[in-house]
């Protein structure tokens, strides 16, 4: 099937989110919004975005607050809760009501949002996030992104870092592809997002009661067609987080990727990819 794609800005809740368009040249199913994890950009969903346009689908793939092209907050509000009002003016412009399709800190805006606002999206998929989140998997994260907050002396040096910190996975990243997730600047290259929402109290460790909590409502809230994605190897979503949030959500589906870790995608896309479509068609577009 023949696709467009543009890239355009989104009015979220006082910030301006850019997003990569990807859809049919003629009739579509419906849209879907891809949100990628923290430190991620929009870049992380292209795969999956031309994919889901060549399937009928208008896919939008977007930078989150801080990350990639959009603003940075102004108050440095990184908590889930920020995301989920973006994502509530996102749809509001948007006149329909999309698929949710969060990773890590995406999935977890999209359950809160949907969570809240129970008649916002058509459906909601979660890619390897659950309201109960290993403490283990999360501080490897958090330390990852730690360690490069003084940048580095070259791409390739970025490379080896993200190749040392998930040495398994079945796609080995390139200099190219992280090209766009860094900026050089005197001489060495960056992230390209606020080192502020590692320290925003709610992502702090000691705040993930209260984010467990808080996660937990907002699946008992949601009777949308749900998937979960979990990768089977994951640090982050362990198999008791996974039947917790099936519990939570009646009626709920469950994947498993066998050989990927918590960024499912980048470790096998193909799976998530035909496991998404295969949700979208078989749930979603008879719902």
């Amino acid at each position: 099937m023949t696709i467009i794609s543009n890239v355009t800005r989104l009015r979220g809740d006082g910030v301006s989110l850019v997003a990569d368009v990807w859809e049919p040249a003629s009739e579509r199913k419906g849209t879907v919004l891809l949100l990628h994890g923290g430190g991620q950009t929009r870049h992380s969903w292209q795969r999956t975005g031309i994919r889901l346009g060549e399937q009928g689908w208008r896919a939008y793939t977007i930078d989150a607050r801080g990350h990639g092209d959009s603003d940075w907050a102004d108050d440095g509000d990184y908590s889930h809760d920020a995301h989920a009002r973006d994502l509530r003016a996102v749809v509001d412009e948007l006149g329909e009501p999309p698929v949710l399709v969060g990773a890590s800190m995406g999935g977890m805006a999209s359950l809160v949002a949907q969570g809240d606002n129970p008649g916002l999206a058509r459906a909601l998929v979660l890619v390897d996030i659950t309201p109960k989140a290993e403490p283990e998997g999360l501080d490897k994260i958090t330390g990852f992104m730690r360690a490069g907050l003084s940048g580095f002396d070259s791409l390739h040096d970025a490379l080896a870092a993200v190749i040392a910190y998930n040495p398994n996975r079945r796609r080995p990243p390139r200099v190219e592809g992280l090209r766009k997730n860094l900026r050089e600047r005197d001489g060495r290259w960056y992230w390209h997002w606020d080192p502020r929402l590692l320290s925003a109290r709610t992502n702090l460790p000691d705040a993930a009661a209260e984010r467990e909590a808080r996660a937990r409502a907002a699946a008992r809230a949601v009777t949308v067609p749900t998937l979960l994605i979990r990768g089977a190897q994951s640090d982050v979503v362990s198999a008791e987080g996974a039947r917790e949030l099936l519990d939570l959500i009646p009626g709920a589906r469950h994947i498993d990727v066998g050989g990927a870790g918590h960024m499912v995608g980048g470790d096998d896309n193909d799976v998530l990819s035909r496991g998404l479509v295969e949700f979208l068609d078989e749930a979603v577009l008879t719902a």
